[in-house]
């Protein structure tokens, strides 16, 4: 199978050829998507042998996400796996979140913080921000998983032929988990390590994120 790991990367100079040296041993197709960086992150990723695409202007992720989708679908794609660039997630686990797709057991597999695993992590995110975010995230769109916010994630080609992701920025992670679960795919958590190096998200990005998902209902 064409396993094609898709990497949205924006001003990423300080981890991501920790990234790419992690990946490039293994049988995987790599995808950078540059998100308009302005630092020297293409000059790091042209050091390796994976697929740079470059935005001209600055999108966010999950643009950059749609992005690597369509560019891994063109070039056969069978299994997609949205990973990021700066250091959070550990190379050796993308195999246990492929496993359950290449076996034929599910469609989509999102890594968990919550379930075996144990990720160091701010005890702000995980009492308050994402408690919330899990009760938001069921009443709006209906999602039913442990880690409301996974960035880590893994596609069958029919899945992501099917998902477009039309978010943009931060709220394509729960635009993804509500297009799974409205077109009934075969869903499977995964435990996942992360590895914070800073705070990430704040209450704002959160807030922003809320906002941007009610909007989206609202147009449509």
């Amino acid at each position: 199978m064409k396993i094609f790991v898709v990497i949205p990367a924006w001003n990423e100079t300080k981890r991501i050829r920790q990234v790419l040296q992690g990946l490039i041993s293994l049988p995987y197709e790599v995808v950078v998507v540059d998100d308009a960086s302005e630092d020297e992150t293409v000059k790091i990723v042209r050091q390796f042998p994976v697929y740079l695409l470059r935005h001209r202007v600055n999108r966010d992720q999950g643009a950059a996400l749609q992005t690597g989708n369509e560019f891994a679908l063109q070039q056969g794609a069978d299994v997609i796996v949205h990973f990021d660039a700066d250091g959070q997630f550990l190379v050796e686990e993308i195999k246990d979140l492929i496993r359950p797709i290449v076996d034929g057991q599910c469609d989509v597999v999102f890594g968990s913080r919550f379930l075996e695993k144990k990720s160091q992590m701010p005890w702000f995110k995980r009492n308050i921000m994402f408690p919330i975010a899990r009760l938001v995230n069921r009443l709006l769109l209906g999602i039913k998983l442990t880690d409301p916010q996974s960035g880590f994630r893994v596609l069958s080609r029919r899945a992501a032929q099917k998902i477009i992701i039309e978010q943009d920025g931060k709220a394509h992670c729960s635009e993804i988990a509500a297009k799974v679960f409205e077109n009934h795919f075969r869903v499977r958590e995964v435990p996942m390590t992360v590895i914070y190096h800073e705070f990430g998200q704040g209450l704002g990005g959160g807030i922003k994120i809320v906002k941007d998902l009610i909007f989206s209902k609202f147009i449509k």
